[in-house]
């Protein structure tokens, strides 16, 4: 391993800090050496907060280190814009730094090379490409968001070994342990969205929001897939719509039949989304077609074996989180994940796996040959 390449790995596990906390921003390191020594480290914290770049130059300075002739090495390319942020290039001029390594080019429209050029013009050394292919898939949905306008979609699930997602036994809730419920919650964290269908909100009564949470600054919209209106008008996600949104898909022709309930769960707070009796379209890519006009970069859809399934089939998903408990329930379990995957014809395979134990459970990730394709 080179020095280089040390430098931005170490850059890589700073940006990981962020991972929760700045979506729908990506998450950014960057490390700062001068004579073969560290002397700044920073990452982007939090949504809205100061980036990467500035952390750094800010822990120079709090050290008592001058950055000037310095390499600054940063995950990806550094801004030129304004926003909730000054523009990092400016900082970085200002600073003289004599090099930037990054990882990668920013792909959004007001990047694409514009801050690398900046830097260039000033006189400021810049390489390109060095571990690209960790920093992409550390920002998987930022990049494929920022490339394509298109959201990231996250299948999540908790299965037994034998692939049953609940009890057949109403008063045993949990599949996963303790450990595996918070994590997910850190999933959520991610995500400006969460998707079910009806069939989990009519058995379980979920709140769907993160827990636990450091910094929860942006909004979750939690959407429920509900062809018939078959939401109870009682129920915690109606109860919390005007605190939290809430978006109900339904069929036209079903909003147009149940006026009653479609105007009180509108007075409650919650936004009904129609979608046409149309032959032979998804409602699900029209939902997903509409969080990507909304610009919402990743949707984390947490349902039953059939809208699951029905994800899959259709190829909208892009990475997978599964957690597998220790049991094998056979009869005592119910929803079928494997029985309901029976009809796809072709097997998914994922790629860039993370395998991870949480007190006896495993969590599997990995991307889908569409999500590995949308970054790369």
């Amino acid at each position: 391993m080179t020095s280089d390449e040390k430098y931005m790995l170490g850059a890589l596990r700073l940006a990981a800090r962020g991972v929760g906390l700045v979506e729908p921003n990506p998450a950014v390191g960057c490390v700062i050496v001068k004579g073969g020594q560290v002397i700044g480290k920073g990452w982007h914290q939090r949504f809205g907060g100061p980036h990467a770049e500035i952390n750094a130059l800010n822990d120079c300075r709090s050290l008592g280190a001058n950055p000037k002739g310095g390499i600054m090495y940063v995950t990806l390319e550094p801004c030129c814009h304004i926003g909730k942020t000054g523009a990092c290039t400016r900082a970085i001029i200002d600073a003289e730094i004599a090099k930037v390594v990054a990882a990668m080019t920013d792909p959004s429209a007001h990047a694409r090379g514009k801050g690398f050029e900046q830097l260039r013009q000033a006189g400021i050394e810049v390489e390109v490409g060095l571990c690209e292919q960790q920093a992409r898939l550390l920002n998987a949905p930022f990049i494929k968001f920022a490339s394509t306008g298109r959201t990231w979609v996250i299948l999540k699930w908790a299965q037994s070994i034998d692939g049953k997602l609940a009890y057949t036994n109403d008063k045993q809730r949990w599949m996963s342990g303790e450990a595996s419920r918070k994590d997910v919650h850190k999933l959520r964290n991610r995500a400006q969205a969460i998707l079910v269908g009806v069939g989990m909100v009519l058995a379980d009564d979920p709140l769907l929001t993160p827990r636990g949470a450091k910094s929860r600054t942006k909004e979750l919209t939690r959407i429920v897939m509900d062809s018939h209106l078959r939401i109870p008008a009682d129920c915690q996600l109606v109860k919390t719509a005007k605190k939290q949104p809430v978006i109900v898909v339904a069929y036209a022709g079903s909003a147009t039949n149940s006026a009653n309930k479609k105007e009180l769960l509108e007075k409650a707070g919650v936004e009904i989304l129609t979608f046409g009796d149309l032959q032979g379209e998804s409602n699900l890519a029209f939902v997903l077609d509409e969080l990507s006009k909304r610009g919402v970069t990743q949707v984390l859809v947490e349902g039953g074996p059939k809208i699951l399934a029905s994800f899959i089939r259709e190829g909208l998903a892009d990475e997978l989180c599964i957690y597998i408990a220790p049991k094998l329930l056979g009869g005592v379990g119910s929803a079928d994940i494997a029985q309901t995957l029976i009809g796809l014809k072709n097997g998914v395979s994922l790629h860039h796996i993370e395998v991870k134990s949480f007190e006896g459970d495993v969590r599997i990730r990995g991307f889908t040959p569409q999500g590995l394709a949308a970054i790369t």
